[in-house]
């Protein structure tokens, strides 16, 4: 069993733990499976500052638990790096890069890295726990999201990359799955991995794509250089993706996708669903528009015209609010 104080694995039959002498409390029976190896490596190299209750889920580069920090009680996650990547000194300087990257940018809609570690084989970030789930939990639960709210999660997510574009850092990996709550519905923008920023040297070079194809802007997908537009027009395409419950492309592959990226128009939301507001749909597209130089250049430019959509669209509403409180910190929302 593992100790309920520090979190060391015992065997079933021990009195004490082998680590704090604390008593273990008695079990009816013996446990029916090994413990996870990595959960019990984690344990051991954090030196006790986390308890580490269990696995979160699973990504392409690391496994998420969700754990308290020992002294505070505070629930945080740690995203540890698949141990076959931990053996890849790329991959481990780019995990590195994401936690200085995240470190850099103080942002309420941006989640803040807590610690990192590099120990015996095990690195790992740390960052708090929001309950709250994923925007693509919430596609996947409800298929699509009201323009409203749609609009002030964009709003939200905007202002946290005008942040970090104005720091240098652009995030190259905008996608639902990297948008968070906490439990007031606030969403926080995560996983900095294949962030860019002006203060690191160059990992990968032009013509190798990195993020995800479903999001990618067509000049990432061609693998060239980009910048914080690049990140815009993945937020049109959550924004398409969450008012329709599906995004503008998709193909059998990500060479098909992207390929449709860099080629094909997507079809207006409002053609697709008259129901869309117009307003909205405008919006959208301007994000989605092939050249950078057409989109809206700045995320502050995307936010306030979401904001204004939402003045006469959704005045009043929680949705309105908490966009204005996002593009005008400390100051409430006003009648037009």
């Amino acid at each position: 069993m593992f100790c309920p104080d520090c979190g060391t694995w015992n065997r079933a039959s021990a009195a004490r733990c082998t680590r704090c002498d604390d008593a273990l409390p008695e079990i009816a029976g013996s446990p029916a499976e090994k413990p996870d190896a990595e959960l019990t490596q984690l344990r051991a190299n954090t030196g006790g500052r986390y308890r580490v209750h269990r696995r979160l889920g699973s990504g392409g580069m690391a496994h998420v638990y969700y754990a308290e920090h020992s002294m505070l009680d505070r629930p945080v996650v740690l995203k540890v790096l698949h141990s076959h990547l931990a053996r890849d000194e790329e991959m481990r300087e780019r995990f590195r890069r994401e936690a200085e990257a995240a470190c850099r940018l103080s942002h309420p809609h941006i989640c803040s890295m807590l610690d990192y570690g590099d120990v015996d084989g095990s690195v790992y970030l740390v960052m708090p726990y929001f309950g709250g789930g994923s925007l693509a939990d919430m596609i996947g639960r409800d298929r699509t999201i009201s323009g409203p709210e749609a609009a002030s999660i964009a709003v939200q997510v905007s202002c946290a990359l005008d942040y970090a574009h104005r720091r240098g850092v652009v995030h190259r990996d905008v996608k639902p799955d990297n948008i968070l709550f906490d439990e007031d519905r606030n969403a926080v923008i995560t996983d900095f991995g294949i962030a860019t920023a002006r203060f690191h040297s160059k990992l990968t070079g032009t013509g190798r794509a990195m993020g995800t194809p479903h999001y990618m802007s067509p000049e990432q997908a061609m693998g060239k250089m980009v910048d914080g537009r690049s990140d815009l027009y993945a937020v049109g395409v959550m924004l398409y993706e969450m008012v329709l419950g599906f995004p503008p492309f998709d193909g059998a592959d990500s060479y098909s996708v992207g390929y449709k990226h860099v080629h094909e128009q997507p079809v207006s939301p409002e053609v697709v669903d008259s129901r869309t507001p117009p307003a909205l749909a405008e919006i959208t597209m301007k994000c989605l528009q092939k050249h950078p130089a057409d989109r809206f250049q700045r995320g502050h430019e995307l936010a306030d015209a979401l904001v204004a959509y939402l003045n006469i669209s959704a005045d009043g509403s929680a949705e309105h609010r908490a966009a204005w409180l996002a593009r005008r910190p400390g100051l409430a929302p006003t009648k037009v």
